[in-house]
This record gives structure tokens, C-alpha cells and sequence, in this order.
């Protein structure tokens, strides 16, 4: 007997990446730093809010590479100019990825106060019946 997997069931066509995206998802689940919220802010709008104190806008990129929204923060290399007695603060640099569904584009992104927030959309798809014409044979 062949054990069916979720992206390859047979009434599932077409969702074959699916298995693969959810894979993907599960890897970056267990990355801890930064600190993150995701917000649905409308019925159509999300916000990811990233806790990024002590990162400045050019210590950070936000870039989307096929569908996966990715967040990277780069720290300058000032660490041989201070004496640190305790450093309780994290200063490593990141990388945080969010799966973008299909339809869900970027609006924008603000810093605030030390927190990153990234603006998404949905695009609301239109309704579209389609009436297929059986051909004789």
C-alpha cells in the first residue's frame, strides 16, 4: 500500500510545492532572535513587527526572494573600539524568513522606537466562473 503525502494526494492538483513550502516554513520556525509578532491588522493587511533595538535602517535589509519575504540585520564591526564590562544586550546579526502566499505583496516598512514593522496586502481575488465546452469525439 502507497502512503499518500498531503502535497501529493489525488485531489489536491497542482499544490505538489505545497509539501516543500511547508518544510521550508518549519526549518526557519526555530530561529528565536529576533523577537517577532505578526498582527492581522484588516481582513486583508498583516503586520510583522521585528524587536530590533540597537539596529539602525542601514544595519538592515528587507528583500523578497520567490515568495519568501527575508529580513537581515548586520551589525557594524565596532567591537574592538569598546570595552564591554557586561553585555547583556544582543548585537549578532540575523536573519529572519516569513512564505509569502501567492497574492500577498509588501506595502512598506517603518522603524519605530527600536521595532521593525513590515506592512503586507492581499490582493482580493476577483470571481471568475468558467464554463468549459465538451468537444465531441
Amino acid at each position: 500500500m502507497t502512503k499518500l503525502t498531503f502535497g501529493s494526494h489525488p485531489f489536491l492538483l497542482g499544490f505538489d510545492q505545497l509539501e516543500r513550502l511547508v518544510e521550508r516554513t518549519a526549518k526557519s520556525a526555530n530561529e528565536g532572535y529576533p523577537p517577532f509578532n505578526i498582527e492581522q491588522s484588516s481582513e486583508n493587511a498583516f503586520r510583522i513587527t521585528l524587536a530590533v533595538a540597537g539596529f539602525s535602517d542601514e544595519d538592515l535589509t528587507i528583500t523578497v526572494e520567490d515568495r519568501q519575504l527575508v529580513v537581515r540585520g548586520k551589525h557594524p564591526d565596532d567591537a574592538d573600539s569598546r570595552v564591554f564590562l557586561h553585555r547583556g544586550i544582543a548585537a549578532r546579526q540575523f536573519q529572519k524568513a516569513f512564505v509569502l502566499a501567492d497574492g500577498v505583496d509588501v506595502a512598506g516598512a517603518e522603524l519605530e522606537n527600536g521595532l521593525l514593522h513590515i506592512d503586507l496586502e492581499r490582493a482580493v481575488p476577483n470571481s471568475v466562473v468558467q464554463t468549459i465546452k465538451i468537444n465531441k469525439g
